[in-house]
């Protein structure tokens, strides 16, 4: 008797050795980078011969108001390696690396920022491990250069606070920066929803994955694209893209406010009359008890808010113009 087929998984066959050469796909967002995108092509390149595999460059320019598209594809013109993808506005880091993952055509994509503070001469320890076997090799950061203190802490303090509140194991001190097998990336461009953070997609795919350690440089040229509100905006949508848990913490508060309800009431009907408390600490409960409600009352409404997003069905992204594709 045939076994019933599953139609809520994804299944791969992998082969016991990877392909050789094969085809190394490398996925770059771009976004005003027209300060550094020529020097980091160049050392993209400088490190092609010792790959051992066929190359294929994929620039996104995310809607760039600068120079970065114009420099994009004169770099096109005299290589053609090299594929630009043109959305058709600033859709976000998020969208314009899905992009590149469903144009990658590897046996192995890399994804990389396009102002070098992550070395492209990592990528070289990256396909070594990808021969191995491993199917995912993450950047993990040793050191951050050229980062102020406060954010070296803040950054420390959400990847641990975010790799507790998953569901899955996730990877501390990494970023994008990772190669991926072509499996990992059938099955997270398979994946039904709009709206993505692939810093929780990829490992929630499972497979095998091994870190890579480095130390992150500074920026060569210009400057940050993430203002304090849209690394907010980011770090809301890691949690509320990836966890249930933010929901959860409502049943605590309310089992924390019941105690506190329940002992002020037993206090109230034990003490004197001179020993019981005043308008004052009344007034301070309720104001907790109110502000936890709201809280309660914005969570579920940030999780509402994306439930109508992904009911939408509007694309993640939207290419404009492809340069060089051979799809």
């Amino acid at each position: 008797m045939n076994e019933p087929e599953c139609r809520d998984s994804a299944i791969f066959t992998q082969p016991d050795e990877r392909p050789s050469p094969g085809l190394l796909s490398i996925v770059i967002p771009c976004y005003n980078e027209e300060a550094v995108i020529e020097a980091t092509h160049a050392r993209i390149c400088s490190i092609a011969p010792s790959l051992g595999m066929q190359l294929e460059i994929i620039y996104i320019d995310d809607g760039s108001k600068d120079s970065t598209l114009e420099k994009l594809k004169h770099l096109a013109t005299d290589d053609t390696r090299i594929v630009v993808l043109e959305l058709s506005r600033n859709f976000g880091q998020q969208a314009a690396m899905s992009a590149g993952l469903e144009t990658a055509q590897g046996d192995a994509v890399v994804i990389i920022d396009a102002d070098l503070q992550d070395p492209p001469e990592v990528i070289l320890e990256m396909v070594a491990k990808w021969r191995t076997g491993i199917d995912v090799a993450y950047g993990r950061r040793k050191s951050r250069d050229g980062e102020s203190v406060f954010k070296l802490i803040s950054a420390s303090i959400f990847y641990r606070f975010f790799a507790a509140m998953m569901p899955y194991s996730v990877p501390v001190d990494t970023g994008d920066f990772k190669l991926c097998d072509r499996a990992v990336v059938d099955t997270v461009c398979g994946l039904p929803e709009k709206r993505r953070y692939l810093r929780s997609l990829v490992p929630w795919a499972g497979f095998r994955h091994a870190p890579v350690d480095y130390d992150r440089d500074a920026r060569t040229a210009g400057e940050t694209k993430y203002s304090v509100v849209s690394l907010l905006s980011l770090a809301a949508d890691a949690l509320l893209l990836s966890s249930d848990k933010p929901v959860r913490i409502i049943w605590l508060l309310v089992i924390i406010f019941t105690f506190v309800g329940a002992s002020g009431l037993a206090f109230s009907l034990t003490a004197s009359a001179q020993a019981q408390t005043g308008a004052s600490t009344v007034i301070a409960v309720i104001g907790f008890i109110s502000a936890a409600q709201t809280a309660g009352i914005a969570i579920v409404g940030e999780y509402v808010v994306r439930c109508y997003r992904e009911a939408q069905g509007r694309p993640t992204f939207v290419i404009r113009r492809k340069i060089n594709s051979k799809s």
